[in-house]
């Protein structure tokens, strides 16, 4: 059949086999690429570096930093502190994860398992393993107290909720890039929709993760304002990626937001657990920042949210940035040349 009757013919030419082999070669890379996303920081997480705190006399605190080295070594960061109230201290400022009470009274643990519940566990045992007493009848050692100062609430002891509701925060930031800029014309109609669905959105979220799911305590209105910045921060940077790059930057964003900053956000355990640098990176995009802030406003009273705060505001001031950009550039494109 010669060219003219290919052209006239109800059916079309079945596409070259290099275009199915290329086809296929990337679908497996997308798939590669997923997987490595997801489950690299699952599989390699470790705790590294994970700040505690330290309180009584100096010896006492040399034998604890010699027991953690070598029962973790670099597992732990350690901040001595005086005392015990010093430790609780910064356990309830989010400024550590735990601590341990070295005085003379006996180990002590303190945890906070709103902070991190992987954290918080792998904190348990500490007494036991730093200083073990016997039991009365003999045989294996009983572990030290351990205080909770700042607990799960009881309808979701292991902090389920919270961690689940990370993902729903991504993709209701990406979703709402997505909608408005294709039904949307006009930047700033599009960034308007944004704040009112990141308003809208969050008091939503935030009623259903707090009143029905139970799991969120504190302030409501500072929850759902959480969940609305970090929403805020992912639909409009996107939106500003979109009006400067048009398709490619709505790609760029989900590839950013979905691919790098939820499996980086160390929502579900803690930034100190996901392996190497990520969980600092993680802690720089909107999904990481909006799952802390969260934590913070919802179990410490806004302690350790000003991290949080900064990276989102930053993200949204980009976001309209770009679109400012998007904008100007635009305008260029289509003004009417002058006449000479």
């Amino acid at each position: 059949m010669n060219a003219a009757q290919n052209a006239s013919s109800p059916f079309p030419s079945p596409s070259p086999w290099s275009r199915v082999a290329a086809t296929v070669g990337l679908l497996t890379a997308v798939v590669a690429v997923l997987l490595t996303a997801f489950a690299w920081p699952s599989v390699r997480s470790h705790p590294h570096d994970v700040p505690i705190a330290v309180a009584g006399p100096p010896a006492a605190v040399a034998q604890v930093r010699t027991a953690l080295d070598r029962a973790r070594p670099g597992a732990f960061a350690v901040t001595e502190v005086a005392d015990a109230a010093a430790a609780e201290r910064l356990v309830r400022d989010r400024a550590v994860y735990g601590a341990v009470d070295a005085g003379p009274g006996g180990p002590r643990v303190f945890v906070a398992s709103a902070a991190s519940p992987v954290v918080a566990q792998s904190l348990q045992g500490l007494g036991a393993a730093l200083a073990p007493t016997p039991r009365p009848s003999g045989g294996a050692p009983a572990a030290g107290p351990v205080t909770d100062l700042a607990p799960l609430p009881a309808e979701d002891p292991r902090g389920a909720g919270l961690s689940a509701g990370a993902l729903p925060l991504v993709m209701g930031g990406l979703l709402a890039a997505v909608v408005l800029t294709r039904f949307v014309r006009g930047t700033s109609r599009r960034v308007v929709g944004a704040l009112a669905f990141a308003v809208t959105g969050g008091a939503a979220v935030a009623a259903l993760l707090q009143f029905w799911l139970g799991s969120l305590g504190g302030s409501y209105a500072a929850n759902a304002g959480a969940v609305a910045l970090a929403v805020a921060a992912t639909s409009v940077s996107v939106i500003g990626l979109e009006a400067l790059l048009g398709t490619a930057g709505l790609a760029i964003g989900g590839v950013t937001m979905m691919l790098i900053g939820n499996p980086l956000s160390g929502t579900a355990t803690a930034p100190e657990m996901l392996p190497g640098w990520s969980g600092e990176f993680g802690g720089l995009l909107p999904p990481g920042a909006g799952g802390r802030l969260l934590r913070a406003t919802a179990f410490f009273d806004g302690h350790g949210a000003a991290s949080a705060l900064t990276v989102l505001g930053v993200w949204l001031a980009l976001g309209a940035l770009l679109c400012l950009a998007g904008t100007l550039r635009t305008r260029h494109t289509t003004a009417p040349a002058r006449p000479v």
